[in-house]
């Protein structure tokens, strides 16, 4: 087998990762969404998609689509699995899955000549990966034939939250013994009689939003159902700039992109469509309830996650991050504790979180938008108190790596080493702090805060003056673009 025969065969991950998950407040917020939480054990669900495609056979690096504000977190979060050599691709904005998944299929076009992409978003839970594993085999067999395939979740009651799909007869692939179907239809998200309908009829899956075809195969139907979609990926592709290791797309092609999935350009209009059911304890953790669904729970019904003391609970999910949590007789209730917020809810109103993110948005409260700790890609802060004319900061720089030579024009800065080594540079003069040393940076001056050491700097700012906003912040040198 020659290098192409090898590559227009292999596998090739194509992970969306564009969303906020809103309906995961607090944990979850806009510059910091679930896919990149550890929400089930000590992985994200970013890592854990990662994870369950790498175990695949014959399986390229993979390809991360995402927005621009999410570019570094993905970035470390492959570094920490040793997946240095994936593409990550940003979108300037957000224009749904058709366009997203185009802009990669162009990718693997372009530099494997062929591929099959797996598309799968990143914020997926599923248990059982060796079923997965064997229907991802199933999907390979059936994309190579030029079929584009769906994977059509088992569901196990009456669900109206998900979008479904009617499985058709069964299809002949090269007299091999393969459980994938035509699609016979897809179904909206049904009310609770029709929902139950589906159900005992079992012709119908839930849509999973998990794909795999060739890329050339996608591109051509994109085309034909969708043609000014497939036009502006592939300028916004062709235009792409590089960027360290990302990959830019045209901002003013891919902005002109119709906003639309895959489900309405493609799928729901392609003759070639096909259906793989899959029951692998799959979930798409779209909220508190379906976390809840997801874990483990105790003999009464509870899942409890962190520093929580509980009597007489009864179907709830209770999660603390940094404080105590007491939670007494309650029954079928979310509680969720983060640094700076609190979420109590009914079990049944767990889909409802998404108004109280939109009171934040429209009262333009930071709680929306950022955790008390924020990531960047040198490190991450976390606030420790803020009051009128100071702010406290606790900060975190990741070895090797340094914050922008940068100056302020309404605050000055006391930092205080408390753990490892600091380079400093204020006003054109280097010196090093280690433990217990301390600086102070003027108003005005022009400083940066670099970690030349082997374990992580940890150090206190204090942040005094009249203004203490992030964007009095003027840059004259960033080693990641900013």
């Amino acid at each position: 087998m020659n290098h192409n025969e090898q590559t227009s065969s292999a596998v090739v991950p194509v992970i969306l990762s564009g969303g906020s998950g809103t309906r995961l407040w607090p944990m979850s917020r806009q510059l910091y969404p679930k896919q990149f939480i550890p929400l089930v054990g000590s992985e994200s669900l970013f890592q854990a998609t990662i994870e369950r495609v790498a175990g695949l056979k014959d399986v390229q690096p993979v390809r991360v689509v995402c927005n621009n504000e999410h570019r570094f977190m993905a970035a470390e979060q492959l570094r920490e699995m040793g997946m240095g050599d994936g593409q990550i691709i940003l979108e300037p904005v957000g224009r749904n899955t058709a366009p997203a998944i185009a802009v990669a299929a162009f990718e693997v076009a372009d530099t494997l000549g062929e591929g099959i992409l797996l598309v799968l978003p990143a914020d997926h839970l599923i248990r059982r990966v060796d079923v997965f594993h064997q229907a991802v085999a199933h999907g390979a067999v059936a994309a190579r034939a030029g079929h584009l395939v769906t994977f059509g979740v088992v569901p196990n009651r009456p669900e109206t939250g998900y979008g479904y799909i009617r499985r058709g007869q069964g299809l002949d692939l090269a007299g091999e013994d393969l459980a994938v179907y035509r699609v016979e239809a897809f179904a909206e998200k049904p009310d609770l009689e029709r929902a139950r309908a589906y159900l005992e009829s079992g012709d119908y899956l839930w849509n999973s939003g998990m794909f795999m075809f060739q890329a050339a195969r996608y591109l051509e139907e994109l085309e034909r159902h969708a043609p000014q979609i497939y036009e502006v990926a592939g300028e916004a592709y062709s235009n792409r700039s590089k960027d360290l290791d990302f990959i830019r797309l045209d901002p003013e092609a891919f902005a002109a992109s119709p906003s639309d999935s895959i489900d309405y350009a493609v799928m729901e209009k392609t003759a070639s469509a096909a259906v793989i059911p899959l029951d692998a304890g799959w979930s798409d953790v779209g909220s508190w309830h379906s976390l809840w669904e997801s874990e483990d729970q105790d003999e009464d019904g509870n899942v409890v996650v962190g520093d929580v003391i509980w009597e007489q609970n009864r179907g709830c999910y209770l999660h603390s991050n940094y404080r105590l949590l007491g939670a007494i007789g309650l029954q079928d209730m979310v509680v969720v504790e983060t640094a700076d917020a609190v979420l109590v809810a009914p079990q049944g109103r767990s889909q409802d979180v998404r108004m109280v993110v939109d009171r934040l948005k429209a009262e333009r409260r930071d709680e929306a938008v950022l955790h008390r700790r924020v990531y960047r890609p040198w490190g991450s802060y976390e606030v420790v108190d803020v009051a009128d004319r100071f702010l406290v900061n606790r900060i975190t720089v990741k070895p090797g790596h340094s914050l922008s030579l940068q100056m302020h024009h309404h605050r000055a800065e006391h930092w205080v080493v408390v753990k490892g080594t600091a380079k400093v540079t204020r006003d054109g003069e280097t010196f090093m702090l280690t433990e217990n040393e301390s600086t102070f940076i003027p108003v005005g001056a022009r400083h940066r805060l670099e970690n030349p050491g082997k374990i992580p700097l940890e150090m206190i700012e204090v942040q005094s003056g009249s203004y203490l906003g992030d964007d009095d912040i003027v840059r004259f040198e960033d080693r990641y673009g900013r």
